[in-house]
């Protein structure tokens, strides 16, 4: 019974930080068609993706808007998550922009259908360095080669003009802020599940957030991304969760205790603190303003420079990206 309750709490709290919004759009919010599709599949890390909170509290949401069976799924974790997507082992991706855009050159069905939030990284280094010019010759702590960090890090690296594949040592392993503490590295990459640790106990100094510093913080970090044949075949399903995962995002931005207390109750999170944390510093009220097309044509173009692609942005948006949702649920959730 509390279960019940509780899961009515949270649908009811949700649903009235965005009421504000749904003013004069409510009935034609609630006069749609019936999903042509109550089943969805929506990613889960093992261990909990703490950046991922819209994602995880989109379900509730879902299932009162007619979406009954909603699947959180594991996928490999051995590989990078929008390969679940491509693979059609999900729905629903929540990436960087950089993975869907890799994918999409790559040949992979799918769709980038909106961003969500930015800011869920800041790179640290040692007194040795005082900006990204500085790690030219450096030792650079990553987690593997070619995943999303790695990418993300080589962009930085780039856009200052240094050479990411012959200018920086690239030190692989299960823990680069543990191998920047030993000294093995000069510099690393902390997503918000390692802030309050770094900020507390002085691991370095940020060089870099993407919460903050541009060209970065002026795009998104988290996009969601869609199988194409479930987008085609399935538009009435796909504009409820699309929705569902920003009026969580309206809720993560407006009571960021309350959003990170349901992650954690409800399994998705380990810690509450590093939830909190991660609420507290990733910008989940941004969706309305920030331009989408934007973000993908900025990291195409960043990608392309690199050699980490062969398509041309122009290419990359019209092969992979479907923003007709978006623009009908900013119009709808207007604030």
């Amino acid at each position: 019974m509390r279960t019940i309750q509780n899961r009515r709490t949270f649908v009811a709290s949700a649903a009235a930080i965005g009421a504000a919004s749904l003013i004069g759009g409510t009935t034609e919010v609630w006069a749609e068609a019936p999903p042509e599709t109550t089943t969805v599949r929506l990613g889960r890390w093992l261990g909990g993706a703490y950046c991922w909170g819209s994602l995880y509290l989109a379900g509730e949401l879902l299932r009162a808007d007619g979406m009954t069976d909603v699947r959180y799924v594991e996928g490999d974790t051995k590989v990078d998550n929008t390969l679940w997507l491509a693979g059609g082992a999900t729905d629903f991706d929540f990436n960087m922009p950089t993975m869907h855009i890799r994918s999409i050159d790559a040949g992979a069905p799918i769709k980038i259908l909106t961003g969500v939030h930015m800011g869920c990284w800041e790179l640290r280094a040692s007194d040795r360095v005082n900006g990204v010019a500085d790690l030219k010759g450096k030792r650079v702590g990553i987690w593997a080669l070619n995943d999303h960090p790695h990418v993300f890090l080589s962009l930085i690296v780039n856009y200052v003009g240094l050479d990411p594949g012959h200018d920086i040592e690239w030190v692989v392993g299960p823990s680069p802020m543990q191998d920047f503490i030993g000294g093995k590295v000069d510099a690393f990459l902390a997503d918000t599940s390692a802030f309050s640790k770094v900020r507390s106990d002085e691991i370095g100094h940020t060089i870099v957030s993407n919460l903050v510093d541009r060209p970065w913080s002026e795009y998104y970090c988290c996009m969601v991304a869609g199988r194409a044949d479930y987008v085609e075949k399935y538009p009435l399903a796909t504009k409820r969760v699309l929705r569902a995962i920003l009026k969580a995002a309206d809720f993560c931005a407006s009571a960021p205790t309350s959003a990170a207390r349901e992650l954690v109750d409800r399994g998705f999170l380990p810690s509450y603190d590093l939830a909190l944390t991660t609420l507290q510093n990733t910008a989940h009220d941004k969706w309305r303003t920030y331009d989408a097309e934007d973000s993908v044509r900025f990291y195409a173009l960043r990608m392309k420079e690199t050699g980490m692609i062969k398509s041309s942005p122009q290419a990359i948006l019209a092969a992979g990206t479907d923003f007709r949702f978006l623009n009908e649920l900013k119009r709808e959730l207007r604030s």
